[in-house]
């Protein structure tokens, strides 16, 4: 008790306590922690929002922007073709057309030699009147004129005649007309007398498109 009087007046009999020590260390490190692992976190979330995105869709513009170039490249290739099929085939009609234009005019050469080396008295009339259906023209005018006395002079004679085309061959062309050159060896017998030897003739014969038809427009004998 005398200690307990004995004692200052307004000073405490317990011993003061130790001062306390700030916490804002602490603090300010959960913080930092906190605020990192906040930041973190977020990061993280981004990083599963991106790896959550689905590739395809980022690829389906390069995909999409390849098949229409893709597209874009076969249509060409294909009109290309086209093109090209087309004009081999015009060529290739072409080529057909003047073929059977060269064979038609060669042929109506050849026969236009036959029928003016072919003529037998007993049916005269008939070998006069092929010449002049296959014949326009000046040859037909000319030849028309003198079939009557012609045909007389054969009836006449009694002669017989057959042609026998031994080569032919075209000379020139254009689009309606060609000339063709035409060697032929004649037989002629003539009633009463002996028979000849065969005699080689050649003949340019100008052949002409008249509508549908090709005919005789011209005839010279050559050496």
């Amino acid at each position: 008790m005398a200690d307990d009087a004995a004692a200052p007046t307004g000073e405490l009999s317990e011993p003061a306590a130790e001062p306390v020590e700030p916490v804002t260390d602490n603090v300010d490190d959960a913080g930092e922690e906190s605020g990192a692992e906040f930041l973190d976190e977020a990061e993280d979330d981004g990083d599963e929002a991106e790896d959550d995105s689905d590739p395809e869709a980022d690829d389906a513009a390069p995909r999409i922007s390849h098949v229409r170039l893709a597209g874009i490249v076969g249509l060409v290739v294909v009109l290309a073709l086209g093109g090209l099929v087309g004009w081999l085939g015009f060529r290739a009609y072409q080529s057909h057309q003047l073929d059977t234009q060269r064979k038609v005019f060669l042929q109506v050469g050849r026969q236009g030699a036959l029928n003016l080396t072919t003529i037998d008295f007993q049916h005269v009339d008939d070998d006069v009147k092929r010449i002049l259906d296959s014949a326009t023209g000046t040859f037909y005018d000319d030849f028309q004129q003198r079939a009557q006395p012609f045909t007389e002079v054969v009836k006449q004679v009694k002669s017989k005649s057959v042609g026998t085309v031994t080569e032919a061959g075209l000379e020139s062309e254009s689009e309606n007309e060609a000339q063709v050159l035409v060697a032929v060896a004649v037989n002629t017998t003539v009633e009463g007398q002996p028979n000849q030897q065969p005699r080689a003739w050649r003949m340019r014969i100008l052949v002409q498109k008249v509508g549908e038809d090709t005919k005789v427009s011209n005839v010279e004998f050559v050496p």
